[in-house]
């Protein structure tokens, strides 16, 4: 029925028969659990893809040899699959079991397998065998113990603890893996959690992360414990730690001084505690059970950052050299990842803490509201480009800015302040048209500041005598301010628009004017609010634009802050400045 590994389906093919006989195959190979055929003798005559994989062997190692040949030394008798060999009888649960097959490095895979029922008569008389790794503990498992709808039944007595060596290959999956889980995560708590559900259960039944603070605190930031229905945090073991020992030679305090890793288990703790860090310790391994534990160094390129603390229980084999190993590997790649997402969270804060305070307060003005957000980039290198400002001028009018220096994070920042102080002194002084202030800008921003490119708009909101206000502006390569009258009619102000600035400082401007009826509502923003990686810029503003009509009747406030939940494109990692001003009804 079933042809080697490598070879064709069969005499059957070009069949109806070896049509079916070929599909069957098919589906067997694409099967996730191990799959061998045996023939009469209980050699194995095909194998899945998923049993090669399961093995780490090839199919020349496998197929043709007896299946009792591939047990590990250390497993007992497997049960002959010859009980469920033919006919009914072969859906007879007594004939299913738990062993360790060998692995092609020698090593221990525990395994429930289960005969497959085959029809007497079919094919070349080859009966199916399938298995996969212990359900007890995904990807290790322990032949040692069942289940049954009451839970877990304990370990035979007599019979060896369940191992958790890993191949060489699972090593390398599982730091290649670990290292993809901290790559691409620069959320500390759920990197850390994304490690431990990796390392739990294959490794270890307990996990325990100490982590020392940038107050140079330390804080056990997570306890793990796998068990046969999954993983549980235990927040009754977490919390603050007592201060790092500065000579203790125990084991969890030398891995918070980047010291050494090290094997340790409750016999550890046995004497007298040296330190308050010992005497927890040893209230840790009451609490959880644990027989054995590899601690291990958690330490950046330049600093210690804590501890990882795998932990086992007597159902399990002792940690050994090699598992130390691979812990230390491990810590490495979790302090260099949170060494970076800490910078990465400092760099934020610094960043995000400069733009608040360079951000101006609002000036009241009589017969108009006023008001602005700033919101962050969720990505520290997106931080500090975009800014808002509103200030009085000399003849009573009202100077409005909005913009954005090209570039990122604290540079960016800096050079938004330069170029905010050298406008606000421009538009002072200068006392003129907007666009002329801002050609002078251009001309010395290359001079005197770091800024290489930005867009802006200025604008100057002047007392109408009819009672409204008047507007006139000019655009350096910014989006359009977006008018709404006050039946929520939209209109983009596209008028006066230029190139930005940095791009050509003789480029001549202009200036755009519009009166401001009662009742409308001006909005500024930047292209935060718009821009998205997937869908075209007008997409952005047509969004906008249909929000603001929706939310116009709200009061300003709540206007801007739906409008900021509703707009902004989900996929959009920049900062966002918006200036909105609304001039009252009359009476």
């Amino acid at each position: 029925m079933f042809p080697r590994r490598g070879a064709g389906v069969g005499d059957g093919t070009g069949t109806a028969a070896g049509a079916v006989q070929q599909e069957l195959v098919a589906v067997l190979d694409r099967l996730g659990v191990g799959v061998f055929a045996l023939d009469g003798d209980e050699r194995i005559v095909w194998a899945n893809t998923a049993s090669l994989a399961l093995l780490s062997r090839s199919a020349a190692e496998v197929v043709g040899r007896r299946l009792g040949a591939l047990l590990h030394p250390d497993a007992g008798q497997i049960p002959s699959p010859r009980a469920a060999g033919a006919g009914p009888e072969a859906t007879d649960v007594a004939a299913e079991g738990r062993t360790w097959l060998a692995r092609g490095d020698g090593s221990r895979l525990p395994v429930r397998w289960f005969p497959l029922p085959v029809e007497s008569g079919a094919g070349n008389g080859a009966r199916l065998v399938a298995f996969d790794t212990d359900a007890y503990a995904p990807g290790t498992g322990d032949p040692g113990r069942d289940t049954d709808s009451h839970g877990p039944r304990p370990r035979p007595a007599g019979s060896p603890p369940a191992t958790r060596a890993l191949s060489e290959r699972d090593r390398l999956a599982l730091l290649a893996d670990t290292t993809a889980q901290l790559v691409y995560n620069i959320d500390v708590d759920a990197s850390l959690r994304r490690v431990v559900e990796l390392l739990l259960p294959r490794l270890a039944d307990w996990a325990v992360i100490d982590l020392i603070t940038e107050t140079d605190e330390v804080d056990r930031s997570l306890v793990v414990h796998a068990h046969p229905d999954g993983l549980t945090v235990r927040e009754d073991l977490q919390g603050p730690m007592p201060p790092v020992p500065a000579s203790s030679p125990m084991p969890l305090s030398m891995a918070l001084r980047g010291v050494a890793s090290t094997l340790a288990g409750p016999r550890t703790y046995d004497a007298p505690p040296d330190s308050a860090v010992a005497v927890e310790q040893r209230k840790l391994f009451t609490a959880t059970g644990i027989e054995t534990a590899a601690i291990a160094p958690v330490k950046g390129p330049s600093e210690v950052l804590g501890a990882i603390t795998l932990g086992r229980t007597a159902d399990h084999e002792p940690f050994t050299p090699a598992d130390l190993d691979l812990l230390e590997d491990i810590g490495r790649r979790m302090g260099i990842a949170l060494e970076n997402a800490r910078h990465y969270q400092r760099q934020r804060r610094i960043a995000a803490t400069m733009q608040r305070y360079l951000l101006p307060q609002l000036p009241r003005l009589t017969g108009v509201e006023m008001t602005a957000r700033y919101l962050p980039a969720p990505d520290a290198s997106h931080v500090g480009g975009d800014w808002y400002d509103a200030f009085p001028l000399p003849d009573g009018d009202t100077a409005l800015v909005v913009g954005d220096v090209v570039g990122h994070d604290l540079e960016a920042a800096a050079g938004m302040a330069q170029l905010r102080n050298m406008l606000r002194a421009y538009t002072w002084a200068e006392d003129g048209p907007p666009h002329r202030t801002v050609e002078r800008l251009d001309q010395a921003m290359g001079h005197i500041t770091d800024v290489s490119m930005a867009t802006l708009i200025l604008a100057r909101l002047t007392a109408d005598p009819a009672g409204g206000r008047a507007l006139s502006w000019t655009n350096a390569g910014h989006p359009p301010p977006l008018l709404l009258d006050p039946t929520g009619a939209t209109r983009f102000l596209g008028e006066g628009r230029a190139i930005l600035l940095g791009a050509a400082a003789d480029h001549a401007r202009s200036d755009a004017h519009i009166r401001l009826p009662p009742g409308s509502t001006l909005l500024f923003y930047t292209d935060g609010l718009i821009e998205s990686r997937r869908q075209p810029l007008d997409v952005g503003l047509r969004r906008l634009r249909e929000h603001a009509a929706a939310l116009n009747h709200r009061q300003l406030d709540d206007f801007v802050d739906q409008l900021l939940e509703h707009s902004r494109p989900a996929d959009n990692d920049d900062d966002v400045a918006l200036l909105a001003l609304r001039i009252p009804p009359t009476a």
